[in-house]
């Protein structure tokens, strides 16, 4: 399966409620994208770079917060090295770390934190599971 295939379909599913993720992406450790939505921000390689650091040293993204497409949002809460979750407005990020990529899930209302965090770190479990 493609990496892209994992964007449309397991990040970017509807749910049974029918709220989806706002956008998704999926980058390797080095800070690549190797697939997104079309709705992803156009991010800037240092705000990747950023986060695949946090997850070692997460102590920048709550002290400066987390940044995608020059959008801040304060980081509420996570898993030290596995999971980075942040706010911003009615929205927020769910960033989950595998073996080999970083899966990155942004929500709008209505959809809620959790529903994204379940989506994101499902897949990235799933991953996991599989050596990914």
């Amino acid at each position: 399966m493609s990496w892209q295939t994992y964007v449309d379909d397991h990040l970017m599913c509807p749910l049974p409620s029918g709220s989806q993720l706002a956008s998704a992406a999926i980058t390797g450790l080095d800070g690549s994208i190797w697939a997104q939505s079309g709705t992803f921000p156009d991010v800037k390689p240092e705000e990747i770079t950023a986060i695949i650091s946090a997850f070692d040293d997460s102590s920048s993204l709550a002290q400066h917060g987390l940044f995608l497409g020059g959008e801040k949002y304060m980081v509420i809460q996570g898993e030290a090295g596995a999971v980075i979750r942040g706010k911003k407005g009615p929205g927020g990020v769910c960033i989950k770390k595998t073996g080999m990529a970083v899966l990155i899930g942004t929500y709008e209302e209505p959809m809620k934190p959790p529903e994204c965090n379940k989506i994101v770190e499902g897949l990235g479990d799933y991953l996991l599971d599989q050596g990914c």
